[in-house]
């Protein structure tokens, strides 16, 4: 089967099942930091119900407090914890991580499949002067994840250590366990990178790659120059996100997105509402499209 008829029944799989949200694509869909910037200040039951209703697939949630709530909500409206996010400090004569409440929480974790998100930070970016020390940190806490079935994912994040992609792809396989990966996050991509970059990017960490963020953003040019924004509902931004997925299913990804809410204010409501009605715009369009190359070929 050629690249385009197999995309295209992927596609044609997934676009078949019920229009409920995340169903309408191949790619499992979820939010994250939907509640730092949230004006309603909704409870962790009250943002469950919110992502139930708009059709997402879940929630990634932001450090390690609160996880057993979370799970609490979640489990109660029949949602998926698909990541944690955690920080980690690279500075010598520091703990590098709050290993006790790593420890506490990862029992929760058991056969749920979550992903724990490593912010790595405290050192120039990219410096590979910390390797020895990155990875092992990240080994150590990849073998404390590893009972539960918890992956562990690279978070490239501009300023921090692991800045870029290629950063975390290095540091990933010279930690070398097999619960750890990479992930790649568009509005952090667009900060440090060239928009030509991104097939290679994203070819260089197919191997590792086991999670997407996506939101709305600016060309990369104007966010370099200060004149763009590169955090924006999915459904704003000059930047043309469709170029993503359609890459990603080339390329044979088959893991989550997630949607990347970190600092947009207002009700929640509001932009998760406008992002989900452009990530089913998105993933109807690119179906067309590949259905359009089929039937030209």
């Amino acid at each position: 089967m050629s690249l385009s008829l197999a995309f295209c029944a992927v596609f044609a799989a997934a676009l078949a099942a019920p229009a409920d949200g995340a169903a309408a694509s191949p790619f499992p869909f979820f939010a994250y930091c939907i509640d730092t910037h949230d004006s309603a200040k909704r409870t962790l039951p009250e943002q469950a119900a919110l992502l139930k209703e708009l059709g997402y697939g879940g929630v990634g949630h932001l450090w390690l407090d609160n996880v057993r709530e979370r799970l609490e909500s979640l489990d109660a409206a029949g949602l998926r914890l698909f990541q944690i996010t955690m920080q980690v400090s690279m500075k010598e004569g520091t703990p590098p991580y709050d290993r006790e409440k790593l420890e506490a929480i990862l029992p929760l974790l058991t056969g749920r499949g979550v992903q724990l998100c490593l912010l790595m930070q405290g050192m120039a970016p990219s410096d590979t002067a910390g390797d020895a020390r990155g990875v092992d940190i990240v080994r150590e806490i990849a073998d404390l994840a590893k009972p539960s079935g918890t992956e562990v994912l690279l978070y490239p994040h501009a300023n921090d250590w692991v800045e870029k992609v290629s950063d975390a792809v290095r540091l990933a396989e010279k930690a070398d366990r097999p619960n750890v990966g990479v992930m790649f996050n568009l509005c952090h991509w667009l900060k440090v990178d060239k928009e030509e970059n991104l097939r290679p990017v994203l070819e260089s960490a197919m191997p590792l790659l086991r999670a997407v963020s996506i939101n709305g953003a600016d060309r990369a040019e104007a966010i370099h120059a200060g004149t763009g924004d590169w955090l924006q509902p999915l459904d704003k931004g000059s930047y043309d996100v469709s170029q993503v997925l359609r890459t990603l299913a080339e390329l044979g990804y088959k893991g989550p997105v997630g949607l990347q809410c970190w600092g947009i204010g207002g009700d929640a409501r509001d932009h998760l509402t406008r992002s989900m009605g452009a990530w089913k715009r998105l993933n109807a369009a690119l179906f067309q499209e590949k259905g359009k190359e089929n039937g030209n070929s």
